[in-house]
């Protein structure tokens, strides 16, 4: 399931910096970032290999994460939390803020092979109401 950490920051008067360092074992292959998103849903896939390393460097976005076994929504609200996604990790980005900058460092080149559109079935749950995004 993914993970959601707080990155390494150092603040003083002259501001703050904040490290990406050690996040993704393999390397980092590729960076890219998502802007001009509000009221847009982004993602809808998984990967077959691919980890990715997310954090808003500017504004906030919402992260629906699905694995197969459980679901969890993250809040990327401030520039030194990062959730890190397994491939497994269906995830959908929405609710982006007018200034939202959602940068993504990934340990794979881009590959559409890598990727998988298929969501995971809905699930049952105890009371018998499915488990849905939206």
């Amino acid at each position: 399931m993914a993970k959601l950490f707080h990155l390494q920051t150092y603040s003083s008067e002259k501001g703050s910096l904040t490290v990406f360092e050690k996040i993704l074992p393999e390397g980092i292959r590729r960076i890219f970032y998502i802007y001009d998103a509000k009221n847009q849903v982004r993602g809808g896939h998984r990967h077959k290999l691919t980890k990715n390393a997310l954090t808003c460097v500017s504004g906030s976005c919402k992260v629906f994460v699905d694995n197969g076994e459980e679901q969890q929504i993250f809040d990327l609200d401030t520039p030194d939390k990062c959730l890190l996604l397994d491939p497994r990790d269906w995830h959908e980005m929405y609710n982006f803020t007018d200034n939202a900058v959602l940068l993504v460092l990934s340990d794979q080149f881009y590959d559409k092979e890598d990727y998988i559109f298929e969501r995971y079935p809905e699930k049952e749950l105890h009371s018998g109401n499915k488990v849905t995004f939206r």
